[in-house]
């Protein structure tokens, strides 16, 4: 008896301390998690600091020497604000109330932007041209890294999943965005300011699910949708298309004769398999619009010494999902992440001395598929050497195509404002710089909507944050797909055109793209470009230098004879032919019917180019770099900066 009776009162006394620590921690006052060490606060504007305590509680805020208080409303919501301060740290930002106080530790003041978009802002680090010894040199003790967690929600979120501030090191910047990285660095090797990053991307996102509901009210095709998202229920919508989609999985799994046959089985015979370089996607060695499964397979040796030590096998990123073997036995896995690097440690029981083989079960459900990261990335690592396996692989097709797909989807783009109410609405008010934004490609399609929806959602953050028309700057998409054999109609030029049309917001910045895109990877590498471009941008726009920050830029054209003579400004010293060519690549000219035709193009002055074909005797029409991949460009300003596509015949 006297034994229960200690452990009854063990563990009320447990109990008790359990329930009075849960209230003292609902009790302190706490802040949104893009509040913790490492931090940046933006400099030079009043620092808003917010988060929640228990109502009527009176919380101080201090850095640095200053002190700022706020109380706690009916909901327990509190706001403080600091006065500006200079560039500098590190501090520490003390918030506490009559009872509790929390301390975050290495807070720097500087420059604060928010880095967003879809899959090339997201591209990180370890995927772009010479990733190996950017990475390695990635030390900036005073860039700050945040990524935001991705989120959907269908009303404005308080807070964002839990994430924190990192220092920009090898091993925080690799799996960061690249043209972040690389914007940031310009900055801080111009300025010497701290800067922070927050990344805030989602790969295929269109424009409209990081717009607030309320910059619909004016559009009448959005609105109803967008004052509907209150009473939607997100989870049960959420629940069902997870549902659908693993039936849908399980679906593909029946077809795939691979899974049927075992194709991973150490002893299969696969003499017979077809052969295929890798790294490239499949698409590109010939399985022309193939989704589903291909498996693939290839053999290394590994001499007895290596089979005692650690072994790491490295495939690079596989687009969307793969299954991998090693000698019949399951290594790894890495499911719908097309961008992520596979690395896989190889336990001591898998390896043989001699031959070992690697099976790898590939699954793509739309777009391209496959191996595509670089061949450097592609290698077995063991205690003696690094052996490539980038080469001759041979594969089998399990799936030649896909089952229905499930009606009751649900993603970021299925609804309005998902991702603004996730991953945006619980950032504001934090202090901003000013934005950089790289997004379009899902939007390409739609290039007339996004004249508007595009500028909407710069009004729409500048509204939302409150901190006045600050500098938004943004990168038009790349040169992408095939060169087209005549001039023709082009959705990504459109797109591009409506991006330019942006420029028409106060303190926007445009970064072109148009010469370093790859035709068959709608991700570029060279990220390093894009990066200073902004960066260019930004030293124009948010710091005010006399930098000259774009290509040159149509101003005027007029027929003179057979001749179209077309003006630019932002030249610089003058136009120039990157190339040396004496007839600029990209124009076409059209009569009256409308045809376009190839053209010559000459700079015939420091500004100006004229324009012909021996096709068009009366020119009324031009356009220039009118293509999803207008190919290889020359006209270029002499600060080494392209001209951007244009048109005269159209997109007022």
């Amino acid at each position: 008896m006297r034994t229960i009776q200690a452990f009854l009162r063990r563990t009320l006394f447990l109990t008790a301390n359990l329930l009075l620590f849960l209230v003292s921690a609902l009790a302190q006052p706490s802040l949104p998690h893009c509040f913790s060490d490492h931090m940046v606060l933006q400099r030079g504007r009043p620092i808003p600091v917010w988060g929640w305590a228990p109502p009527g509680a009176t919380v101080t805020v201090a850095l640095a020497g200053q002190n700022s208080n706020a109380l706690a409303d009916q909901q327990g919501r509190w706001k403080a604000e600091l006065p500006a301060m200079e560039a500098g740290g590190p501090y520490e930002l003390k918030v506490a109330d009559e009872q509790f106080s929390t301390t975050f530790t290495n807070v720097l003041i500087g420059d604060v932007w928010i880095c967003s978009g879809q899959s090339n802002m997201e591209w990180p680090l370890q995927l772009a041209d010479n990733a190996g010894a950017e990475i390695t040199q990635a030390s900036f003790p005073e860039i700050r890294l945040f990524t935001v967690p991705r989120n959907m929600a269908n009303l404005p979120q308080k807070n964002t999943l839990p994430a924190a501030w990192q220092v920009c090191q090898p091993e925080t910047a690799a799996g960061f965005s690249a043209v972040a990285f690389f914007f940031a660095r310009e900055l801080w090797n111009t300025y010497k300011v701290p800067v922070g990053l927050i990344d805030n991307a989602w790969g295929g996102t269109v424009v409209e699910t990081w717009m607030s509901p309320q910059a619909f009210a004016e559009d009448s095709l959005m609105a109803p949708v967008a004052k509907s998202l209150a009473s939607f229920n997100l989870q049960a919508r959420m629940d069902s298309a997870q549902l659908a989609y693993q039936d849908w999985e399980k679906a593909m799994d029946s077809l795939d004769a691979g899974l049927d046959g075992e194709w991973y089985r150490k002893e299969l015979d696969w003499s017979g398999w077809e052969k295929m370089a890798l790294p490239q996607s499949w698409e590109s060695a010939g399985l022309k619009g193939l989704d589903g499964v291909v498996w693939f397979k290839h053999t290394f040796q590994l001499t007895a010494e290596e089979t005692q030590k650690p072994v790491t096998i490295k495939l690079g990123p596989i687009d969307d999902s793969d299954y991998t073997f090693l000698n019949g036995l399951a290594l790894g896995r890495t499911l719908e992440q097309y961008n992520a690097p596979r690395s896989y440690p190889v336990p001591l029981d898998y390896l043989r001395e001699g031959d070992n083989t690697i099976t790898v079960r590939v699954k793509d459900t739309g777009g391209e598929g496959g191996f595509w990261g670089e061949a450097d990335s592609m290698k077995v690592i063991t205690s003696e050497r690094e052996i490539p396996l980038a080469g001759e692989w041979s594969y089998a097709v399990g799936t030649k195509g896909l089952p229905p797909r499930p009606s009751a989807s649900m993603g970021p783009n299925s609804l309005p404002s998902l991702l603004y109410n996730g991953m945006v609405h619980p950032l504001i008010p934090y202090g901003l710089r000013g934005a950089i934004w790289y997004q379009g490609e899902s939007n390409a399609d739609q290039a007339m909507l996004y004249r508007s929806r595009f500028r909407g959602l710069i009004r729409d953050w500048r509204a939302q944050w409150g901190q006045g028309d600050f500098p938004f700057l943004y990168t038009q998409l790349a040169n992408f797909r095939a060169l087209p054999e005549q001039p023709g109609e082009s959705q990504w030029a459109e797109l591009r055109e409506a991006q330019t049309m942006a420029l028409a917001e106060p303190n926007t910045g445009m970064a072109l793209a148009i010469d370093i895109g790859e035709a068959n990877d709608i991700h570029p590498r060279n990220k390093q470009e894009v990066g200073r471009r902004l960066a260019l941008a930004a030293r124009a726009i948010a710091y005010g230098e006399g930098v000259l920050h774009q290509g040159p830029v149509y101003e005027s054209s007029k027929a003179e004879g057979n001749k179209m003579v077309i003006r630019f400004s932002q030249v610089g010293q003058g136009l120039q032919s990157r190339h040396g060519r004496k007839s600029l690549r990209g124009f076409s000219i059209a009569g009256a019917d409308g045809k376009f035709h190839w053209a010559t193009a000459q700079i015939v002055d420091k500004n100006t180019v004229q324009v012909y074909s021996e096709k068009v005797s009366a020119p009324k029409s031009l356009r220039y770099a009118w293509a999803d991949n207008p190919g290889e460009l020359d006209l270029y300003n002499s600060e080494g900066l392209p001209a951007g596509p244009f048109r005269t015949d159209g997109g007022k």
